[in-house]
């Protein structure tokens, strides 16, 4: 019987690997049978007989990508025929290391979230095409962006000097992390016309909210503070010690601190705890998901939350009524501190060794980084969320939303760029007549209160090198998980503060001193490079 029992499991493994893995993947064997195939430098189409290739990318699940209009624009463009082989969202990790550990590779990946680990160890092992060469020769738009920026380059070129990976560029984007929003009904109904500026005047705004029934529902049923298990607040409330960064962060001194180990940490630690202790932070923090977060939101329950925008957790139509959080200080220091975008997220696109047409997926690739390509990935085609008025001046107006309904929800229909790290670049001018108010607004939160209120820049988007990566990928398996786990039990009232001497020993001894030794010499590369 065990024998069978054991059968079975591994034929149900056999096939979940199969299924997962299920047209991702070509062979050596297909490289060499393939016809070579003209590719144009410059101008569409890229090929004059059509290619077909495979792309495998998280899905957020709104929409089969083989019926979104942006990638049916782009088959038109490019004569390139992508076949989609994607996961789900949550579950596309997985799906990336079954794909790397099986030896059958997509022709390329996209929206993979490569780190800089995944770009070295796959490309030393010639998984991953080194793409500099295929840049210089086939991506005009992408080379002008490395002329222009410098540091981008800088960003995406592994230790061994090879670029695995096409990123992210969002120069414009100010947060670095989903801002903190106020319930502006609850504001009001305290009469709130200055919002909090210290950690002390945020616990007092936190506990009216408990005891006063701001959603004048009779009941004691709000929830001052909610999260999904820090992360999506964490920066935030670190900042008001002086840490912007959860892990590692840059001093001015250009001296590198790992984030758990710090006085400041202690100290968040402490308030957060005593908002739990007064059931003032949400007591499901720790077990909730986000839908079931944004669940009590849309009933007018929570105060205090993260998200893109408020109304995407609170509901109903964008709103200037529920004000951005101004980062609050505490005592330990003279102003509090926030992270800004880094700008450069590396690993948005890669192509594999197997790729018969890699010269092909470069000229595909590279459209997204020009203005007319970065506007289609960005908004749709032309003539269904927008249309041009001024086509010399790249004045722009939205277009009502066919059907009705939200505009990014049907953005979401019509692009993959929506919720995953797409390969993009923010340019300014595809923003040119379609700034709403609502737009306007959300700029100038952004602007007074983060970049013109103690917004620094983070550690920078860099590699280490593959004896660093190694040491740092062996010390984070086991730091992360204590560092989290105890970060619950002094919030919760677990573990007590008196051992705290104890916990930074422990830390110490699995390598916490040792990631910002680490960090440091990287960045004193970086700096220098």
């Amino acid at each position: 019987m065990q024998n069978m029992k054991r059968g079975a499991a591994a034929l149900l493994s056999a096939a979940l690997m199969a299924g997962l893995l299920a047209g991702c993947g070509t062979s050596d064997d297909k490289q060499q049978t393939e016809v070579e195939t003209e590719v144009a430098k410059e101008g569409f189409p890229i090929v004059n007989e059509q290619i077909s290739l495979t792309l495998t990318a998280p899905d957020v699940g709104i929409q089969n990508w083989k019926d979104m209009a942006v990638l049916q624009e782009m088959e038109k463009l490019t004569n390139i025929k992508m076949e989609f082989n994607n996961a789900p969202k949550e579950s596309f990790d997985t799906k990336k290391n079954l794909i790397f550990s099986s030896g059958e590779y997509p022709d390329v990946f996209y929206a993979a979230g490569l780190t800089p680990a995944e770009q070295m160890n796959y490309g030393e092992q010639e998984i991953l095409v080194p793409l500099e060469d295929l840049i210089e020769n086939y991506a005009p738009n992408f080379k002008k962006v490395l002329e222009d920026y410098p540091e981008v380059r800088k960003s995406i070129t592994a230790p061994d000097g090879h670029i695995y990976s096409m990123p992210v560029i969002e120069f414009n984007q100010p947060w670095y992390r989903n801002p903190l929003w106020y319930n502006g009904d609850f504001l009001k109904a305290l009469g709130y016309d200055k919002l909090p500026e210290t950690t002390e005047e945020l616990y007092t705004f936190l506990k009216r909210v408990k005891e006063e029934d701001p959603n004048k529902n009779g009941k004691a049923d709000e929830v001052p503070l909610s999260s999904v298990n820090l992360r999506d607040i964490r920066t935030w409330l670190l900042g008001a010690y002086g840490i912007y960064e959860e892990e590692i962060y840059v001093d001015d001194t250009d001296v590198v601190h790992y984030t758990p180990i710090e006085e400041g940490y202690k100290e968040y630690l402490i308030f957060l705890n005593r908002l739990w202790a007064e059931d003032l932070l949400d007591h499901e923090t720790f077990s909730q998901t986000a839908e079931q977060k944004k669940a009590k939101a849309q009933n007018n329950q929570v105060a205090l939350f993260s998200d893109w925008h408020a109304y995407m957790t609170l509901g109903g139509e964008p709103s200037t009524e529920d004000p951005m959080f101004l980062p609050v200080k505490s005592e330990m220091v003279d102003k509090a501190v926030i992270a800004k975008s880094k700008g450069v997220t590396t690993g948005a696109f890669a192509i594999s060794k197997t790729n018969p047409h890699p010269e092909a997926s470069m000229r595909w690739v590279d459209y997204i980084y020009s203005y007319d390509g970065a506007l289609m990935f960005n908004k749709g085609p032309e003539g269904v969320l927008w249309e041009y008025t001024d086509r010399d001046n790249l004045i722009k107006q939205y277009l009502p939303v066919p059907g009705g309904g939200d505009r990014e929800d049907y953005r979401a229909t019509l692009t993959p760029n929506y919720g995953i790290p797409a390969p993009t670049i923010s340019i300014p001018e595809i923003q040119l007549g379609l700034t709403t108010e609502f737009d306007e607004w959300v700029a100038n939160e952004s602007k007074t209160k983060l970049l013109d209120n103690g917004s620094r820049i983070p550690y920078p988007t860099l590699f280490l090198t593959a004896e660093e990566q190694a040491e740092v990928t062996t010390l984070t398996s086991d730091l992360t998980t204590y560092v989290r786990q105890m970060e619950a039990k002094f919030i919760t009232g677990a573990d007590s503060f008196d051992n705290w001497d104890k916990y930074i020993a422990t830390v110490t001894k699995m390598g916490g001193d040792r990631m910002s030794q680490i960090y440091q010499g990287a960045y004193d590369r970086w700096k220098q490079s």
